[in-house]
């Protein structure tokens, strides 16, 4: 029986590769090489991407630590922040922006709100409050009227240079509140400083009251501004009652 031949494998020096095969060789490692880089690249981009995406909306790395309140007058920040009701440390970027300003818009004495995002953790509120335009009176208090007839307010006593406005049914629908609105809107300076009532039992029938128990008969709301100039003119006029009701044909007595 003849013997079982031993097998060895034995690495071939470099030098023993031929240098043709050797740069063929390592022009396939280079080409393998290179047909891989933009994936690893893309990979890294997707990788840093998600990492960025996950801590801007899933952690509270870049969450809310502070609700700034800008333009309260009568409101307080406290109450503006209650409203908006938004989550400490919630993600900055997955509040719901519009959702906030409906919720503080909702606050009876707000006209319009702003919300934006301060990177990196404050949202910022801004608040623009309605301006009283008359005071009805309710009871012994005063509900305070915006130029909308929104009545957003009740206080104890009437605000200095704010008109009580004498309305049976006060609201933006109603027509007698809209003449109201209408004729007070259209006033000079100087006829708004002598205002101190505005009456409207019908939507023909404003009457001012004024200082010194004088009386100014306006009819409906059209030709306001006409009126409103004629009256002014007439106020160095003695008489109680000035009637500009029909603009061109006014009486004094």
């Amino acid at each position: 029986m003849s013997e079982g031949r031993n097998w060895r494998l034995v690495r071939a020096d470099t030098d023993a590769v031929p240098p043709s095969v050797r740069r063929f060789m390592a022009r396939a490692r280079q080409r393998r090489l290179q047909a891989a880089l933009p994936w690893a690249i893309a990979l890294g981009v997707v990788l840093v991407l998600g990492g960025l995406t996950w801590m801007v909306y899933g952690t509270s790395v870049l969450g809310v630590r502070q609700v700034k309140v800008v333009g309260t007058q009568t409101l307080s920040a406290e109450q503006v922040q209650q409203a908006a009701a938004v989550r400490p440390d919630e993600p900055l970027a997955r509040v719901d922006l519009d959702q906030v300003r409906s919720q503080v818009q909702a606050l009876p004495a707000v006209e319009r709100a702003i919300v934006s995002r301060g990177w990196p953790s404050t949202l910022e509120v801004q608040v623009v409050e309605r301006t009283a335009v008359a005071a009805v009176p309710v009871g012994k208090q005063f509900s305070l009227l915006d130029a909308e007839g929104v009545a957003f307010r009740t206080v104890a006593d009437r605000p200095s240079g704010l008109p009580v406005a004498n309305l049976a049914t006060p609201g933006p629908a109603d027509i007698n509140t809209r003449s109201a609105l209408v004729v007070l809107g259209s006033l000079t300076d100087e006829l708004r400083e002598q205002v101190l009532s505005v009456s409207v039992p019908a939507p023909a029938q404003v009457q001012l009251g004024l200082r010194k128990g004088r009386t100014v008969i306006w009819g409906d709301e059209t030709q306001s501004e006409t009126k409103a100039q004629v009256a002014t003119a007439l106020l160095q006029r003695k008489g109680d009652t000035i009637d500009v009701s029909a603009p061109t044909v006014v009486t004094i007595r």
